[in-house]
């Protein structure tokens, strides 16, 4: 279930894109999105998306989950006592890092027939999601969560279907 998250009253998302595809992805877009993930679910706090290659997403699989192959979306929560990182006392209301492989969203966008940038907003929304406590590993937190995911992306117009 969410959790709640320390802030200051003040939302702030930085979005690192990895230099190979940082003429495909629209930053301000996702730092939009992001922000307005954070408006509607009543959040303040400090965010970063990060957009990387398979490789990148893999090496963190691998070193903090334990899972040697590439992934779609990777979050690492600063609101969890159990994740990888410890937050230091300066970092406030820092919520914690989501981290996208562009690869794996250009590949399931084709699969699923919408634009690759959906897919990113798709991708964004979920890790952000489970930043602030959602999660799927059954199906009554899926069905919570994929609602709440639908609902985030139909209000802010960031999904075309």
């Amino acid at each position: 279930m969410k959790q709640e998250a320390r802030g200051k009253g003040q939302i702030e998302v930085e979005v690192q894109v990895a230099p190979a595809f940082a003429g495909e992805v629209a930053v301000e877009r996702l730092r939009a999105i992001a922000e307005a993930v954070l408006r509607q679910e009543g959040v303040a706090g400090q965010a970063t998306v990060v957009v990387t290659d398979d490789e990148g997403i893999q090496g963190l699989n691998r070193d903090f989950l334990g899972i040697d192959a590439p992934t779609d979306v990777l979050a690492f929560s600063f609101l969890e006592d159990s994740g990888p990182f410890i937050a230091a006392p300066e970092a406030g209301g820092y919520l914690g890092d989501v981290i996208v492989s562009y690869p794996r969203a250009v590949a399931q966008a084709g699969e699923l027939g919408h634009p690759v940038e959906e897919e990113l907003h798709l991708l964004v929304v979920h890790g952000l999601l489970h930043l602030l406590g959602y999660d799927h590993t059954d199906e009554e937190e899926r069905a919570v969560m994929w609602a709440r995911q639908e609902q985030i992306l139909g209000i802010g117009g960031w999904k075309k279907g």
